[in-house]
């Protein structure tokens, strides 16, 4: 304070001017003082010009001057121990300094300071401004003279004027307002009241005790004759809404509702009649409409903060609204002649009820308007309906090209000001459609229904307000032809209804209450009907009509209730002959589109877009399993193919168009909309991607290629699919990723290449959008979140069928050296570059010198990085279920010995690993098994001896399973299928003599992948002690006389995968699995397999048996695609679904196919998933049960898992666990039960697919 001079006084008063100057207006207007207070403390947030303020300046250096010191050394402090903690930030650094500095001796000395300092600068300015306020007090008075002696209508008051009278307002005041409005008083003044109430600050208006005579009086004032001052009030009222406290705003907008509703009911108001219509430009009508639009203005905004305030306030609102829209008048002459109700002016200024939408959003305001509709005026909803009823009458007896030529008629005579009764009768329709539509998305307001209406007999239920939306499409007036620029308007009858319906369809609930039954798919269907008797039955549906029907009927097949009632009706059992269902009719009626037969849209332009609708619906239905299965009769695959073959072909032969000439525009638009048709066309083809069986259909069409060219490119775009896909493209990418033609189809597109090159540049770079605050610690978890997607990605992509064919018979780079810029671009360089790492030219090339040496010191220095490889390593080299062998910790324990185990750097593999496993030998004689052995007694019957031995294997099953092992399995299983073939009804393939020695076989080589399995599979064997000495060359030929077996059933092919050159590319470990089930027995297994071969169940669980065979068609050997993926893996999706909804579910959140890891199960004989005894226990049960077997088995897995796939669907790591994690706990047995339930549902139509699996004899 010593050095506070005049100078600095006067200076400081000066920046205090300039501060309140500039924040004058926002502080007048605050309704009370906290609002003013809270204004200054946000200003930084609300103005720009905050650190251009002189004050704002001065602060800042003072700050600086007092503590700059002390915040740059905090600052540092700060920095140098961020280092250390990893979880830190910028906003943490800040929060910590700005605590310390003020809790320092440094600040609050400031701080002291500078309050004394502005202690003496305020005290000083108020006592300046006290003596302003007197001479201002004199000046006022003779403005205010000045004023009464020549008054002039001004629109807005004086800001000074208005600033000084806050203080002087008062009761007395107020009371000479309401004298002075009385309409008996003078012009100028009753003007000069209104200005003096204007200018008045809202809450010392509110605080008085005449308020709601005041009220009174205003009300009354609306109705005054002089224009100009009932327009005064109205700006009064606008004014109130906007500034004044919410109780005040409630006071106004209920006073304006009653004054609305009492103007309507007298009758001496001139309203004009409906025949009349609405003059716009009549001062009347502009008037209320004035009055009107601005009660709908502050319906729109009070829903953002009546949640503030007590319920009654909100109810008080509502229900003077509805009480006002309720207002009819009571006439018994014709309708023509009708006044015109509140409700009609409503749907002028607010024509798609935009207030209702608001109300009904929230809860809290929804609850009050349904009690009050359902209590006092359901007479609202009733005339809405009835609004529609009517409307659609009309449409009925009056043709529609009529009703829009008139419409047409009445615009070109630029009527624009004036509304005639039928313009007007529609725009109250619209609100109505509006209103029922968003009235029905609740519970509540659906229980509103049915309605009875006047002259009516039956009520209008639910359903049939539905079927009369659905009608009004139909009976729409033509609209122009569709361009690419969309109107941001469209008030037509069909869009407004479609928008409704579409609403209703994304709000699940309601789409199965509204949407999802016979009557209302019945309607929608019914000019499909129509059109397809004939083009004279359906003179009314417009090609616009048919798109809206076609995207609510997609919309409903996106419901699962819905897209069931589409594919099997409400009537599950009746067949599709007696009565069509809608599935049958869409593919039937997509069919013809597409095949251009059906003439009466011949030649229209809109036929493309109306083709892609319905082949959209289709899509819809045919991306599902159950949906495909119906669908599969009508070839939709070939009929797209072959539309999207010549449009292809068109767009080729567009000619470029030449600049200058008057065709290029017209040119250029032809040309984008094919090719949207063709990129919509490929849409719908790369759908039938999403299932097993769809993925073989698309691939038999010869256009997969293009179509992952298309999706890679709308996955580049980051687009999405449809809006009917949530999750992406992952789950079409696994699919596609599951065979062998599908990987050569992502290789070429750019697909693999794309995502291995960001997986790089994730691992080199780190993602752009991780925002990085700090430096980062070198991470020593196996894998970097940033990068965990990437790997995800590759995860999806390489099921060994991909790999073999990417990979297959291709050496390693080992390149001497490599560049730090050389990216991989196909997987063999990513296992090059980071999985084998040979060389030390690799390792420098991933990591910094100092990592390498790091990288190079692992062996013997236990980290992250070295656990996971010693459990990589393990898992590798250890074959066996959950129970059979013991996998090392994937983490470092607590303690002194965080890693007990030992690394495994070289053979032999240390026995800790193993667990103690003792073969159950020779079981004992059991009674339940001696009457399983009776059963193989040939019966008279052949029938019912195979029931029998089921039967008791299945009481076997549940009772004692571990009996079905050993010895005793060997026997079972020989008998069963030596029977079996002795049936001719039970043979699926023909009988094949075979004659090959062990000669004959010897010297044949086999492939490095079989090689390999042999060792593995003999190491299995001899660690469950089935095996003696020398059964690695009885193996070796067994799977030897296998393929030479074989071989003789199949055909030569031409093909460039890689696959299906030569002899099956994986290793056989049906076979492998065989042979250990028969102890290594070398004639068994041959002598079983030769009769196990002419079984159905042959073809599903000895993989090898179809490959390349001349059982199955050309263009399925073709294909590359085993039935074991197109057939059981399209049914466990299809029960999956069904069955087990939630898992289903968290596969496509995962973007993840159930059918790719039941594929790798299946192919490998649940090895390293199952323990030895549930794969004996899984070959058994479908070699007795039936093939079938294999996808209810899958099921029973997935529901055990259920729990565990839903976990790691939040972890983001599901594809990895299922990969990588044995089955723990699963028991074939344990499920027996639930297995026969699903046999009992499932079977026909299982069974019946499996056999379609071979060419039929002609």
């Amino acid at each position: 304070m010593a050095h506070f001079s005049q100078e600095d006084e006067t200076m400081l008063q000066a920046m205090l001017r300039q501060l309140f100057q500039s924040v004058k207006e926002k502080i007048t207007g605050a309704p009370s003082l906290e609002c003013a207070e809270e204004i200054l403390l946000r200003l930084e947030e609300t103005d720009e010009n905050f650190h251009n303020y002189e004050f704002v300046k001065y602060l800042r250096q003072r700050i600086c001057n007092t503590l700059g010191a002390m915040i740059e050394e905090e600052m540092e402090k700060c920095i140098s121990d961020q280092n250390q903690v990893e979880e830190s930030g910028y906003d943490t650094v800040v929060q910590h300094v700005t605590k310390r500095m003020q809790e320092s001796k440094e600040y609050k000395d400031m701080m002291h300071s500078l309050k004394s300092t502005m202690i003496v600068v305020v005290d000083s300015m108020i006592n300046r401004f006290e003596e302003d306020e007197i001479r201002s007090q004199e000046r006022q008075k003779k403005i205010q003279k000045e004023k009464s002696s020549s008054y002039c209508i001004d629109n807005c008051s004086d800001s000074d004027s208005s600033f000084n009278q806050s203080y002087k307002f008062c009761q007395g005041k107020l009371q000479l307002i309401l004298e002075q409005l009385d309409p008996g008083q003078p012009k100028e003044v009753r003007y000069e009241a209104l200005q003096t109430l204007s200018s008045a600050p809202p809450s010392d208006v509110l605080n008085c005790e005449n308020w709601t005579t005041l009220c009174e009086k205003l009300t009354v004032s609306l109705s005054d004759p002089d224009p100009v001052f009932s327009d005064r009030i109205l700006k009064f009222y606008a004014q109130t809404f906007t500034l004044s406290p919410l109780h005040m705003t409630k006071e106004i907008y209920t006073s304006l509702a009653k004054y609305l509703e009492l103007y309507f009911l007298s009758r001496e108001n001139h309203i004009p009649t409906l025949s009349a219509g609405v003059d716009i430009t009549n001062p009347n009508v502009i008037r209320l409409l004035k009055k009107v639009r601005l009660l709908n203005e502050y319906q729109k905004e009070a829903p953002s903060f009546w949640i503030r305030h007590t319920e009654k306030y909100m109810e008080e609102i509502v229900e003077s609204t509805l009480s006002l829209l309720s207002v009819k008048h009571n006439q018994s002459h014709h309708v023509s002649q009708k006044i015109l109700d509140p409700i009609y002016f409503f749907a002028l200024v607010d024509t798609k009820a935009v207030w209702f939408k608001k109300w009904m959003h929230a809860y809290y305001s929804r609850t009050a308007v349904l009690r009050l509709l359902e209590k006092k005026y359901k007479s609202l909803i009733t005339t809405a309906v009835q609004q529609c009823v009517q409307y659609f009458e009309l449409c009925e007896t009056m043709k529609a090209e009529e009703a829009l030529e008139h419409s047409k008629h009445c615009r070109n005579n630029q009527r624009t000001f004036y509304y005639l009764g039928q313009e007007l009768q529609y725009i109250y329709f619209i609100h109505s459609v509006c209103l029922l539509g968003r009235l029905l998305i609740y519970t509540q307001g659906r229980k509103l229904f049915p309605i009875k209406l006047k002259d009516r007999k039956d009520s209008v239920s639910l359903a049939d307000l539905l079927v009369l939306f659905i009608q009004l499409i139909y009976y729409s007036p033509s609209c122009p032809k569709m361009t690419s620029v969309v109107r941001s308007e469209n008030y037509s009858p069909g869009s407004m209804v479609t928008e409704v319906l579409q609403i209703l369809c994304d709000q699940k609930e309601c789409a199965i209450e509204c949407l999802c039954n016979n009557t209302v798919i019945e309607t929608l269907l019914q000019p499909i009907h129509n059109l397809m008797k004939g083009s004279e039955v359906a003179p009314n549906c417009s090609e616009t009509a048919l798109i809206h029907i076609a995207d609510i009927l997609a919309r409903i097949a996106l419901v699962e209730e819905g897209l069931i009632l589409l594919l099997y009706g409400e009537n599950i059992n009746s067949s599709e002959e007696e009565s069509p269902t809608g599935a049958h009719i869409i593919a039937r009626f997509s069919k013809k589109l597409l095949d251009e037969d059906i003439s009466i849209f011949s030649g229209s332009e809109m036929l493309p877009v109306v083709k892609g609708a319905f082949i959209s619906v289709c899509r819809q239905i045919y991306s599902t399993c159950e949906g495909l299965q119906v669908l599969i009769p009508y070839n939709l695959h070939e009929s797209i193919a072959k539309t999207w073959k010549k449009t292809s072909l068109l767009s080729e032969r567009i000619p470029t168009p030449v600049e200058g000439s008057d065709s290029v525009s017209s040119a250029r638009q032809e040309s984008q909309n094919i090719v949207a048709w063709e990129e919509n066309l490929l849409d719908d083809l790369l759908n039938f991607a999403a299932t097993p069986k769809g993925l073989l259909l698309l691939q038999r069409t010869g256009a997969i290629n293009e179509c992952v060219t298309f999706m890679f490119s709308q996955y580049a775009k980051k687009l999405q699919i449809s809006r009917h896909k949530k999750f992406g493209y992952g789950v079409l990418f696994t699919q596609i990723a599951s065979t062998a033609a599908g990987a050569i189809a992502l290789q070429n597109s750019g697909f693999i290449n794309a995502l291995i090159t960001e997986l790089w540049s994730n691992l080199e770079y780190g993602r752009d959008d991780v925002r990085v605050t700090h430096p980062r610690s070198t991470p020593v978890d196996p894998i970097d979140r940033s990068c965990q997607q990437s790997f995800l990605a590759l995860v999806n992509l390489l099921s060994y069928p991909v790999v073999y064919e990417l990979v297959g018979n291709q050496d390693l780079p080992n390149k001497a050296e490599y560049s730090l810029r050389e990216v991989p671009t196909c997987v063999i360089d990513i296992i090059d570059r980071l999985i084998i790492l040979n060389s030390e030219a690799k390792i420098r090339s991933l990591f910094n010198y100092e990592q390498s040496h790091i990288f190079g010191l692992r062996g013997f220095i236990i980290d992250g990085l070295s656990v996971e490889r010693n459990h990589v390593l393990v898992r590798m080299n250890l074959i066996g279920g959950p129970l059979e062998r013991i996998l090392p910790p994937r983490i470092l324990e607590k303690g002194e010995n965080p890693y007990p185990w030992p690394m495994f750097s070289s053979y032999p593999l240390p026995n800790c690993y193993r667990s103690e496993v003792t073969r159950n030998d020779d079981t004992k004689e059991d009674n339940d098994l001696g009457k399983l052995l009776l059963c193989f007694k040939m019966s008279d019957k052949q029938t019912e001896w195979i029931e029998n031995c089921r039967r008791q294997f299945c009481k076997m099953m549940k009772v004692k399973p571990d009996i079905i092992s050993g010895g005793a399995l060997v026997e079972l299983l020989e008998k069963f299928v030596l029977h079996l073939t002795e049936s001719p009804s039970e043979c699926y393939f023909p009988s094949v003599e075979y004659t090959a020695t062990d000669a004959n076989v010897r010297n044949e080589s086999l492939s490095s992948v079989q090689q390999l399995g042999i060792k593995m599979t003999v190491r299995y064997g001899k660690f469950l002690n089935l095996f003696k000495d020398g059964a690695e060359n009885d193996l070796t030929l067994v799977l030897k006389h296998c393929e030479r077996f074989l071989k003789q059933q199949q055909d030569s092919i031409k093909s460039s995968l890689l696959c299906l050159q030569g002899s099956y590319a994986g290793h056989d470990w049906f076979v492998s699995s065989l042979f250990m089930i028969m102890l290594g027995d070398k004639e068994k297994t041959i002598q079983f397999l030769q009769q196990f071969s002419r079984l159905l169940t042959s073809a599903f669980l000895w993989l090898p048996r179809l490959h390349i065979s001349r059982y199955l068609p050309v263009d399925t050997v073709a294909s590359g695609i085993h039935p074991i993926y197109f057939c059981s893996s399209h049914y466990i999706e299809m029960l999956l679904k069904a069955e087990v909804p939630l898992v289903f579910s968290a596969f496509h959140m995962s973007g993840f196919a159930p059918s790719q890891i039941c594929l790798q199960w299946i192919t490998q004989c649940f090895w390293n998933y199952l323990d030895w005894i549930e794969i004996c226990h899984y070959i058994a049960t479908c070699v007795f049960l039936g093939p079938d077997y294999q996808v209810y088995i899958c099921i029973a897995i997935f529901k055990h898992l259920q729990q565990d796939i839903l976990q790691h669907t939040q972890t983001q790591d599901l594809q990895v666990f299922l990969k990588e994690e044995a089955l723990y706990g699963f028991r074939v047995s344990n499920y027996f039960e639930y297995m026969e339930i699903l046999e009992q549902n499932y079977r026909p139509m299982l069974l019946r697919d499996m056999r379609n699996i071979r060419v039929q004899s002609t």
